[in-house]
């Protein structure tokens, strides 16, 4: 078999985050966007030895496993990789992926079984679940007129419209189809990244789901459209105007206008002015309320993240943390910083991005909560700054985990407790074995699910210092 021929078989497996396992005579082939079940045709492009990896050409016959799309554009939009699985097998293929991928990492080590590992908790809500979208301007084939919404699965170019997208509610899609048709019939063009010019590039939606405050952001180039900056002033307050008209489920509380030169495809903030209204919104956890800015972390599950964070602080209660000083490292606008000041006698909060920090400050004081300090910054450094030694450290960092260079001064503290929230398990599975080498054991273990119909999954880990391995099953030694 060689490179550039055609197989068909059935995936047995999927490994995470989206790869499938084709069995074939020649050897296991690794074949993105397909489920268990599912005989597909898939191109070879790659050989070492009897391992392969493919690309799909087609799905011959579904996996018995799947159900009609609720969204007609599953498959060809990159925004969904499971949306044909019943959520109950999305949840079981998704806590066996963890497993396997902590039990490699952990080989050889008394923590390789995983008596600790506790399975999955489902998402409260399964679809339209999100609180915030990025969505990008483009069109989804040369010359075609524009479309908004996320890009083709496999593309960097080609955009598909989301006007149907099932990860976010109504007026998601509400707001992106007036949108489009505003700036599709005005014919501004979207910053095409080849050539680098144009001005559409992102429209970033933000909603709460328990306050229904909702704040949009138009992200665009500073290529004004034949350079009158009077008529483009006029167009985005027209622009405002006819979304302060659409029938809503929930409020608007800022229109924004955000100028990004990146050559990069991301969202940055280059000057944010606003249209109409607010920066900020406000959105309600298990009590708290909290501001979120356009640029801010937050989790983008609001009922998940109740869950997670509620099973996050069991954790820690229910393991027996001392009453010091807990140190809250990565933690956005300050959500488990907040949760955690009740049991604590100060938590100290660190985030590298300015406007959360600010954020989470106004929030501790509108709920009242005084003994949380905010420090903005990268971690690898601030943690030179703080005079007070922590008791606990709760750990929230982004999808690559923890720097390299800021582990060991987290392990340095020798705390006896250590909470790690992971959002990728590959970068959990990479840093555990670091906090087994320096005395640690793994004491519980849970998935929660905050990314229904896609590939990804929270980990919540308790780690602890001791020789004592806690398990629903009791004390192993």
């Amino acid at each position: 078999m060689r490179k550039g021929d055609i197989v068909t078989g059935t995936v047995e497996e999927r490994l995470f985050p989206n790869k499938g396992v084709l069995v074939l005579p020649e050897g296991r082939c690794i074949v993105k966007n397909t489920l268990p079940g599912q005989r597909i045709e898939a191109r070879i492009t790659k050989k070492r030895g009897d391992r392969f990896e493919g690309m799909l050409v087609k799905v011959v016959s579904p996996s018995p496993l799947e159900q009609e799309s609720p969204c007609p554009r599953f498959g060809i939009c990159g925004g969904c990789a499971s949306l044909t699985l019943p959520y109950e097998e999305e949840c079981r293929m998704k806590e066996a992926q963890v497993r396997r991928i902590l039990s490699d990492a952990l080989a050889g080590t008394p923590e390789a079984d995983l008596p600790w590992f506790e399975g999955l908790l489902p998402s409260p809500v399964a679809r339209e679940y999100r609180n915030k979208m990025e969505f990008s301007f483009g069109n989804s084939e040369k010359d075609g007129p524009l479309t908004l919404g996320m890009h083709r699965r496999g593309s960097f170019y080609d955009v598909i419209d989301a006007d149907t997208c099932m990860l976010v509610d109504a007026d998601f899609r509400a707001i992106v189809r007036e949108t489009a048709a505003y700036f599709r019939g005005l014919g501004t063009p979207f910053f095409h990244r080849m050539r680098k010019e144009g001005c559409l590039r992102h429209l970033l939606v933000r909603k709460a789901a328990n306050t229904g405050e909702i704040l949009v952001d138009l992200v665009t180039s500073s290529q004004i459209p034949d350079g009158d900056t009077a008529a483009w002033a006029q167009c985005l307050e027209t622009y405002a105007q006819r979304l302060l008209a659409l029938p809503l489920l929930g409020s608007l509380q800022g229109i924004l206008h955000t100028t990004n030169d990146s050559v990069a495809d991301v969202i940055r903030d280059d000057g944010t002015e606003v249209l109409w209204g607010s920066r900020s919104f406000k959105e309600e956890l298990l009590g708290l309320g909290f501001e979120i800015t356009p640029f801010s972390f937050f989790q983008t599950n609001s009922r998940g993240a109740e869950l997670l964070y509620s099973t996050a602080r069991s954790f820690l209660l229910e393991a027996g943390i001392p009453k010091g000083t807990v140190y809250d490292l990565y933690c956005g606008t300050g959500t488990i910083t907040q949760l955690m000041a009740p049991v604590s006698e100060k938590v100290i909060g660190v985030e590298i991005v300015e406007e959360a920090v600010e954020a989470a400050r106004r929030g501790a004081a509108a709920n009242g909560v005084g003994n949380c300090e905010f420090l903005c910054g990268d971690v690898l450094k601030v943690l030179d700054t703080i005079e007070e030694r922590p008791d606990v450290i709760i750990l929230d960092p982004p999808r690559d985990g923890v720097h390299p260079k800021a582990l060991p001064k987290i392990l340095a503290y020798g705390v006896p407790r250590i909470l790690y929230i992971s959002c990728k398990p590959t970068s959990l599975a990479r840093d555990l074995p670091a906090f087994l080498e320096a005395g640690y054991r793994c004491q519980r273990a849970v998935c929660v699910d905050m990314f229904p119909a896609t590939a990804n999954v929270e980990t919540v880990v308790q780690l602890s210092k001791g020789n004592s391995l806690k398990t629903s099953a009791g004390i192993v030694r």
